[in-house]
């Protein structure tokens, strides 16, 4: 099992780019600023690039001010190239956690 790390930003960016055939198990979203932020998430099939509504796995998540949103109960299956991707409602405010296992 490995991990990954990424700050979010009111940009949509890449928190996780598969290599090959990997599980994601889970994923940690930590509010480290003193105010409730939000989050969205997506994802990406290879190949398109588009972030829109019809790859939006989670909107506007709200996370207290030290608190941690967890994403453990479904497995995401993903190919080479997909990617998970997301955005914050305030720069560098939460951190990102992807934890996976290639297949």
């Amino acid at each position: 099992m490995a991990i990954t790390n990424s700050l979010l930003t009111t940009s949509v960016s890449n928190v996780y780019v598969s290599s090959g055939d990997t599980v994601v198990s889970v994923m940690y979203f930590c509010n480290t600023d003193s105010v409730t932020r939000t989050f969205d998430l997506y994802a990406v099939p290879a190949g398109t690039g588009t972030v829109d509504a019809n790859v939006q796995i989670y909107k506007d998540v709200q996370i207290t001010s030290g608190d941690t949103f967890v994403v453990d109960m479904e497995k995401l299956v993903l190919t080479d190239d997909d990617t998970l991707q997301a955005s914050a409602s305030a720069d560098n405010a939460i951190t990102a956690t992807v934890s996976y296992v290639g297949l």
